[in-house]
């Protein structure tokens, strides 16, 4: 996986070279420099060494041998006392030569320095503070001799020095350089605070390191990987790398599962220490939850890692394979010691390793495949490189090869496995490359006396090598976006897992994760990344794994069985098509067409006794009204729209009024009729069809006005209920004004209560036709329907409350009909000997 450096950047970086150099440069030329002869001195051997003569020089301090340092015995100069046999990371040769190719290059170029050669001198740290010093100085005050704070009248100019690998490496020389005032550009470590906020001299040629804690965090995340084990060098920047990375861990909810310090430098009195802390590594790789790790260092901490754990599987007699997804920061690139070229490097299988990146030169291809056919004899790195990349002794010169093991010069580079050397140019051997371009640009800039703040033209970032014998390729990066956002993009089918997972995304979490459909529940004294899980409570669902709080579906939907997901719910109204809107539109028709023939059997015997008697015109008005009863609860069935809901309860409430009126009026006429037959009284001038017309229409206006203002202020409108049923969305009439609403039932209330009492009342009166006690028993059936129906209604939901209506509507209008007026048919149609005015005028017995 690479990630990329933005190009402002490295035109900062670029110009402010310049701008330095100049510095640096004019500061050189003030300076009194006096030739004086160097005293003799005894010289520092350092064993790895490269030079060549230029006009002008470039330092530089690689990193590629490691010894095992022991204690000085004194027993003579403590120079030749400090090395033994080194171990040699052959990978890194390739960083020297990078150097070198780059210069020869800047060289052979006229335009870029003309008249003008550059020369080097290249020392090794040996990834050792006192030897980093060492070198550090030599670069300073050696070229002949040493002589610290002297500069001999045959040493060149120092211009800028390219090192180290470490940051820690970085910083030791750093203490020196700033003395003196040399520029010096690291091209190993990634610019932290720390380097960023050194004085101007100090440069770093890949990007801040801010990016890579970006990068590692998005990456976690993408693959839910939540119990992390961490693997950090003990040194400073592993420390400060720690101190920015467990936070962030913290705030994006991912927990370390172990944090183990891994070591660099192998020092022999320290043997015990370093086989405990082996143990203690060994133990954290056999953590079956944590299958991520972390590893921070530098690219030593790999192959120490590496033989760690080859000591302990032959201490322990086995060859274990733990199957971990290994995250490797750029710092670090995958290498072998020479000796190490056979071991079995199926550990890292799969690892997924942050690196920048980088573009490619073929011309330094071909320099690598000719490159013993050019050796110089000035390469103090050659020797010790080519007899543990190829595991073979270099004869002396002169002497004859007598062993199988005797190096031939037959040897290729290409042979060699990526682990021990790259043929392609590696990450930080492009940023060397990159930092001497960037040094010879700046002082074409000076020498041809051109703008400092010119940007210089030179590569800008640097990839990653492939170990064999896996393939390991670009499967993403890490950019910034359009907005400045950090952006993590992962080709996942590029990505070989380890064997040990079968190609089956790795899982490192603390727990099993919470599947959808469940939230995750706390554990008791446990870090957050442990946790339980629990079902999602009733009518939530959780649709992802590891979520913390279920939640609500939209309204529109309702959570399936299994609680993992959403079903769109149902559009459901009290249609005529199913059994109970058929059931009761067919009883809304029967009763109409029953009101009907009662209609036309009284139109029929208009002229009989029993239709006379109990006023005409009110008996008509009464049978229509209940007709139109009848048919209006047909308005309540089917998909409610605007006019529907406008006319559902308006004309239900203003056709039930004219029919509790006529009923009430009739009640009225006949306590009237009786009283008025009284001899003296005065009440015969009110019994007539006037005062019957005027109860009707006065009863009926009242609550036409108050359906009118119902209307005005706060119609119906068509609604969708959707909570009353969990599964499906209810489409209904809004009743707009509650208020109105019961004032209409509660006004038609009054009319049938009135109609209730006055009929009571009345119920005795000696008439064979009295209309009084039957009146009694259609108000009593329809005020105990409706005082049912408000405790009803309100109970109920949905569809419910409108059958619950229309049931309402049916059977209040069936009681007033069958009370009022199934005796009156009976006599009609059954008796008609009794419909005789003889039967009227005799008294009850």
């Amino acid at each position: 996986m690479s990630f990329d450096n933005s190009a402002s950047s490295k035109r900062d970086l670029e110009a402010t070279m310049v701008r330095l150099l100049m510095l640096m440069l004019m500061l050189h030329t003030m300076r009194e420099v006096r030739a004086i002869k160097c005293p003799a001195a005894d010289p520092i051997l350092v064993p790895h060494e490269w030079g060549q003569a230029g006009d002008l020089f470039i330092g530089g301090i690689v990193t590629q041998s490691t010894y095992v340092f022991n204690e000085l015995s004194f027993q003579e100069h403590p120079s030749r006392e400090l090395f033994d046999i080194p171990h040699v990371t052959t990978k890194f040769y390739q960083n020297i030569l990078a150097l070198v190719f780059a210069i020869k290059e800047i060289n052979d170029n006229l335009k870029i320095l003309p008249n003008v050669t550059l020369g080097f001198r290249i020392y090794d740290s040996y990834s050792d503070a006192r030897m980093t010093y060492q070198t550090t100085l030599n670069l300073l005050f050696k070229w002949q001799r040493f002589l610290p704070n002297y500069k001999c009248e045959i040493q060149k100019n120092l211009m800028a020095v390219i090192g180290g690998l470490s940051f820690d490496t970085s910083i030791y020389m750093a203490d020196v350089f700033r003395l003196y005032s040399v520029p010096q550009l690291t091209y190993g470590s990634l610019a932290s605070e720390e380097s960023q906020s050194m004085q101007k001299s100090f440069y770093t040629m890949v990007p801040n390191e801010d990016l890579q804690y970006v990068g590692i965090i998005r990456l976690l995340q993408y693959f839910r990987w939540k119990w992390v084990g961490l693997f950090v060098a003990k040194y400073d920047s592993g420390e400060q790398f720690m101190r920015i990375l467990e936070p962030l861990f913290s705030q994006n909810g991912i927990c370390s599962a172990f944090t183990k310090r891994i070591s660099i430098l192998l020092h022999v009195e320290d043997m015990g220490k370093v086989f405990a802390e082996m143990d203690g590594i060994y133990e954290a790789l056999t953590d079956e939850k944590a299958h991520t790790l972390i590893i921070y260092g530098t690219d030593v901490s790999i192959a120490w890692l590496r033989t760690a754990v080859f000591i302990i599987d032959n201490r322990h007699h086995q060859n274990a394979s733990f199957g971990k997804v290994w995250i490797v920061t750029a710092q670090i690139d995958f290498v072998s010691f020479g000796g190490q070229m056979t071991w079995d490097f199926q550990l890292f299988q799969g690892a997924l390793s942050f690196t920048i990146h980088l573009g490619e030169l073929p011309k330094f291809n071909q320099y690598l495949q000719n490159i013993q056919t050019h050796r110089t004899k000035a390469d103090g790195f050659w020797k010790d490189f080519w007899e543990q990349a190829f595991n073979c002794l270099y004869p002396d010169p002169g002497m004859p090869v007598t062993d199988d093991d005797t190096c031939t010069g037959e040897e290729r580079l290409e042979s060699l496995p990526a682990g021990v050397f790259e043929m392609h140019m590696t990450g930080q051997s492009y940023s060397i490359y990159n930092a001497a371009y960037a040094v010879a640009h700046a002082l074409h800039a000076i020498s041809s006396s051109r703008s400092p703040h010119r940007a210089v033209t030179v590569g800008d970032s640097v990839g990653s090598p492939s170990l064999q014998p896996w393939e390991r390729v670009k499967v993403g990066r890490v950019d910034l976006s359009d907005r400045g956002d950090k952006e993590l993009i992962i080709n996942e089918d590029k990505i070989l897992w380890h064997q040990n997972f079968n190609q089956v995304l790795p899982l490192s979490l603390c727990n099993e994760p919470c599947r959808s459909g469940l939230q995750k529940k706390t554990k008791e004294g446990e870090r957050f990344c442990c946790y339980d899980c629990a079902p999602c409570p009733e009518g939530k669902i959780s649709n992802q794994i590891d979520m913390d709080v279920c939640f609500n579906c939209p309204e529109d939907q309702y959570p399936n069985k299994k609680r993992n997901g959403c079903i769109p719910k149902v559009i459901h109204f009290l249609s005529y098509e199913e059994p109970l809107g058929i059931t009761l539109a067919s009883l809304s028709v029967l009763c109409s067409l029953i009101t009907a023939l009662v209609l036309a059997i009284f139109i029929q015997h208009k002229d009989t006794p029993i239709v006379i008697a109990n006023n005409r015109d009110l008996t008509y008005t009464l049978l229509v009204s209940l007709l139109l009863c009848f048919l209006s609860s047909l308005l309540f069935l089917g998909k409610p729209r605007k006019l529907t809901c406008l006319l559902q309860q308006t004309a239900f409430g203003i056709i039930f009024s004219v029919a509790v009126s006529c009923v009430l009026a009739k009640t009225i006429i006949v306590s009237l009729a009786f009283i008025a037959t009284k001899p003296g009284s005065k009440m015969k001038k009110w019994v007539g069809k006037r005062l019957a017309h005027s109860i009707v229409l006065s009863g009926s206006l009242i609550q036409v006005g108050i359906c009118t203002m119902w209307l005005t202020m706060s119609p119906p409108f068509p609604d969708l209920d959707m909570n009353s049923v969990a599964e499906e969305t209810i489409v209904l009439c809004n009743v707009g004004s509650v208020t109105m609403f019961y004032c209409v039932l509660g006004y038609m209330g009054l009319l049938a209560l009135t109609s209730f009492i006055v009929a009571f009342l009345a119920r005795k009166l000696p008439d064979s036709f009295n209309e009084a006690q039957f009146i009694t028993f259609s108000m009593l059936a329809f005020c105990s329907v409706w005082i049912s129906f408000v405790p009803t209604y309100l109970s109920t939901r949905g569809k419910n409350m409108v059958a619950v209506e229309i049931f309402s509507i049916l059977a209040s209008s069936a009681g007033l009909l069958c009370c009022i007026f199934s005796p009156k048919c009976y006599i009609i149609v059954l008796r008609p000997e009794l419909n005789s005015r003889d039967q009227i005028v005799r008294k009850k017995h």
